[in-house]
C-alpha cells in the first residue's frame, strides 16, 4: 500500500497522532465523564450536591474508583434528608418566584430597618441545623 518514503510519513503522522492528540483526548473525556454525576446532582437538585462534587474531585485523584459511588448517590433518593427537611430537592438555589413565608418577609424588614441580628444568634441558628 505504502512505500519508502510516503510509509515515513504515514507512519510519523500517527506516531504524532499517537503521542500528542490522543492523550489529549483522553484526558479530556475522562474529565467530562467523571463531572457527569455533578451535572445529574446538580439537575435534579440534590440536596448533597457538595458532597457528591467532592467524591468526583476524589474520584479524579484516585483514578476513578469512586466514580461509580458518585454515580449511584446522584441518582439517589435523599430519605433521611426528606425526614429531616421535609423534601427530597435542595431550594436554596433555585429562582423560583413562590411566595415568602412570614418569617422570611420579617427578616427583610427589619434588615431594610437596619435592625440586622446579632451575629451570635445566626450561629446558634445555623448550629441547629448541623
Amino acid at each position: 500500500m505504502f512505500h519508502g518514503e510516503t510509509l515515513d510519513s504515514v507512519a510519523n503522522v500517527i506516531a504524532w497522532f499517537a503521542l500528542i492528540i490522543a492523550p489529549i483526548v483522553l484526558i479530556t473525556v475522562f474529565l467530562l465523564v467523571h463531572i457527569l454525576p455533578e451535572k445529574v446532582a446538580h439537575k435534579r437538585r440534590h440536596p448533597q450536591l457538595g458532597a457528591i462534587k467532592c467524591l468526583c474531585l476524589l474520584s479524579l485523584v484516585f483514578g476513578g474508583l469512586l466514580w461509580p459511588i458518585a454515580w449511584l448517590w446522584a441518582y439517589s433518593k435523599p430519605v433521611l434528608h426528606k425526614m429531616a427537611y421535609g423534601t427530597d430537592v435542595d431550594d436554596s438555589n433555585s429562582n423560583n418566584s413562590a411566595p415568602a413565608s412570614r418569617n422570611s418577609k420579617r427578616r427583610s424588614e427589619g434588615r431594610r430597618n437596619g435592625n440586622h441580628p446579632a451575629w451570635h444568634l445566626r450561629v446558634l441558628r445555623l448550629a441547629r441545623f448541623l
